[in-house]
């Protein structure tokens, strides 16, 4: 089952002393989320050292716990997947290595980006960036239609990203989104745990949540 909910990291939020600890407060959520562990700039050995201290919380709390960019962790660990991105192999390469087992999912921005990464074996697709995001300055925010297009092109679960805020995750999921992806708007929370709720809440208090033409999760 692909999570709805899909909380990621960068650099700033994986050095702070207390990420750990943080995130094994996030893992406690009773509701299935993906945990990223995302750092571009993070050392290996680092991205290592953190998965091997949550993998354990993230098993027993039902999270999906990924590397992204990382296909040698993912292995090495047997984590529950990675996920790529422009830095990242070539998805083909990537489920090449991992088998058919590990989740493997990749971040797209056009039509063309998803039905090369849908043609090579990933399980679920970021498309944006949707909104303005400092994540991603100066890229032009594509807004929800991005997903639509893509959806028209490939059937798989979609999950909008980039700027997205609880009260955005309607306009996604009505542009035929399966979930969200959220950076920001969970770990500049006050209370990432509770930001998290308020992104699940809003999942599944939209009408339809089930994803619209006819792209399914693969639950």
């Amino acid at each position: 089952m692909i999570p709805r909910l899909h909380v990621i990291t960068d650099d700033v939020v994986l050095a702070e002393d207390s990420f750990c600890a943080r995130a094994e407060r996030v893992l406690e959520v009773s509701r299935p989320i993906a945990l990223h562990l995302r750092g571009p700039h993070t050392p290996a050995w680092r991205l290592s050292k953190l998965a091997r201290a949550l993998r354990e919380g993230a098993a027993s709390s039902g999270a999906t716990l990924l590397v992204n960019d990382r296909v040698d962790i993912t292995l090495t660990l047997a984590l529950d997947g990675a996920h790529l991105g422009a830095r990242s192999l070539p998805p083909v390469a990537a489920r090449g290595i991992l088998g058919s087992d590990p989740v493997l999912g990749a971040s797209v921005h056009s039509v063309k980006e998803a039905v090369e990464a849908a043609a090579g074996g990933v399980d679920y697709l970021f498309v944006g960036t949707l909104f303005e995001s400092m994540s991603h300055k100066g890229r032009s925010a594509a807004q929800p239609g991005l997903l639509n297009s893509v959806g028209n092109h490939v059937r798989l679960p979609l999950l909008g990203i980039g700027g997205v805020t609880p009260a955005r995750v309607a306009a996604v999921l009505g542009a035929g989104g399966y979930g969200v992806a959220a950076l920001r708007g969970i770990w500049e929370a006050p209370s990432p745990t509770d930001a998290i709720r308020d992104y699940l809440d809003a999942l599944e208090s939209v009408h339809g949540v089930t994803p619209t033409n006819g792209r399914e999760a693969h639950d």
